[in-house]
């Protein structure tokens, strides 16, 4: 095991951060929905509600792609990293 500390790039930390928050706001907008939905479903089809769910049927799908590109983007940094500390 290494005890170097590795710095994830701006790239790593953007990705980390948006799929955290778009998971996030596309599973309180299904709670949200779900809510709503057990009260009055008549509302979810005037206003804001379509949108509402719009989140929260592509939000998750969408953050987990991009959690898949950030787990694929940093074996690759890490890798290279081993290979370039292999070399040395």
């Amino acid at each position: 095991m290494s005890t170097e500390t590795s710095n994830p790039s701006w790239l790593e930390r953007i990705l980390a951060y948006a799929s955290l928050s778009i998971i996030a706001i596309a599973l309180l907008s299904f709670f949200a929905t779900l809510i709503v939905g057990m009260s009055n479903r008549e509302v979810l089809a005037a206003g804001l509600w379509p949108i509402v769910y719009g989140i929260s049927t592509y939000g998750l799908p969408t953050g987990f792609v991009l959690l898949i590109a950030l787990l694929i983007i940093s074996q690759v940094r890490r890798r290279r990293e081993f290979r370039q500390s292999q070399k040395q």
